[in-house]
């Protein structure tokens, strides 16, 4: 092979990482700080659209208070970017 050949496939892989892997990682980290931050009395929008307030926390579920009851769920289906949406919207 020519060094030409082995430095565009290099190139290649750099942008693949750029663009691909590298912001991945930085919106699980983000994720993950989010549901480490959640506190009982939370607002907040799950990945289904339901809004609630957080009654319970636990290691890696929650209760959510809503209009019709309550409900158990996963911390993971809880919503970054639509419960920073309404919590942006109640500070305004």
């Amino acid at each position: 092979m020519e060094y030409g050949m082995i430095a565009n496939i290099l190139l290649i892989i750099v942008i693949f990482y750029f663009f691909m892997i590298r912001p991945q990682q930085q919106r699980a980290k983000k994720e993950k700080a989010f549901e480490a931050s959640l506190k009982v009395g939370d607002k907040v929008i799950t990945k289904a659209g339901i809004h609630g307030k957080v009654a319970e926390l636990a290691e890696n579920t929650v209760v959510i208070e809503t209009m019709a009851g309550k409900i158990k769920m996963e911390k993971s289906a809880i919503s970054l970017e639509m419960s920073a949406k309404l919590t942006e919207k109640e500070n305004k």
